[in-house]
């Protein structure tokens, strides 16, 4: 939390690049969300998905991500901390790594993407006639959303413990999993849903749990239990995250420097 206010705080120094920076990236989602009113302004349907559906799919997916990407974002960032040798540093101190990692460079003006996914989920569920007794999943998914991809951005920077060269491996996974799921997955190839259903879990993040909310058969036509899964697939992706950080801090080797 330290760290957190301490870069907080130098933000805050500089009050108009901060407002700016916080208008960029509102702006930059923004266009995630016009990109949708456009398809929208030439169709009626999206994967069989009408427009106040996809907000809903759009708006859970968006707020987990928004969310782990402002808590642990910067966890891609390690493979610099390797080559410039401050690693090192943060290994002595009385802190775990993974967190002085993701608080190293925190940007408050993340904020405002977190605000606005919130302001499009919430216009997506006043939108949509669910049931009371379905409402229960949408905190369930959200945050099991968070745990995903915070696990993914702990992979991602897991390997580059090895190959300090791979951030992209992690983007693809984060940030192209945050662009895949704005969209319901009925408008990708079937290999696509497999994979991301039982390989990288990215469809736990909002397609099977908000197939529960809307009451919506799958697609493909996949076992009804995994609708509940969430919480199971973002312990396991959770777990596997934790060793391989583990495992990426044993074999590092100091620069020296």
């Amino acid at each position: 939390m330290l760290l957190v206010w301490t870069w907080t705080r130098a933000a805050a120094q500089y009050p108009v690049s901060f407002a700016l920076m916080a208008a960029g990236v509102v702006v930059t989602g923004g266009l995630d969300i016009a990109v949708i009113w456009v398809i929208f302004s030439n169709t009626t349907t999206l994967g069989g998905f009408t427009l106040d559906e996809v907000m809903f799919l759009h708006g859970t997916a968006f707020l987990s991500f928004t969310v782990a990407d402002l808590l642990f974002g910067n966890v891609d960032r390690i493979g610099r901390h390797i080559k410039a040798g401050t690693l090192d540093v943060m290994l002595i101190r009385p802190a775990s790594l993974f967190v002085q990692v993701a608080a190293d460079r925190f940007a408050p003006h993340r904020v405002g993407r977190v605000i606005q996914a919130a302001a499009v989920l919430s216009v997506g569920l006043a939108r949509l006639d669910v049931p009371a007794g379905r409402t229960w999943m949408i905190p369930v998914m959200v945050v099991s959303g968070i745990v995903i991809f915070t696990a993914l951005w702990a992979l991602g920077g897991a390997v580059q413990f090895l190959l300090t060269e791979a951030p992209e491996l992690a983007n693809s996974l984060t940030y192209g999993g945050a662009t895949l799921t704005q969209y319901p997955l009925s408008v990708y190839g079937d290999r696509l849903v497999i994979g991301v259903t039982f390989v990288v879990p990215l469809a736990f993040v909002n397609w099977q749990p908000g197939l529960y909310v809307l009451g919506r058969p799958d697609p493909l036509g996949l076992p009804y239990v995994l609708r509940f899964l969430s919480p199971a697939a973002a312990l396991v992706t959770a777990l596997a995250a934790a060793l391989a950080w583990r495992a990426g801090i044993r074999r590092y080797r100091s620069t020296g420097s």
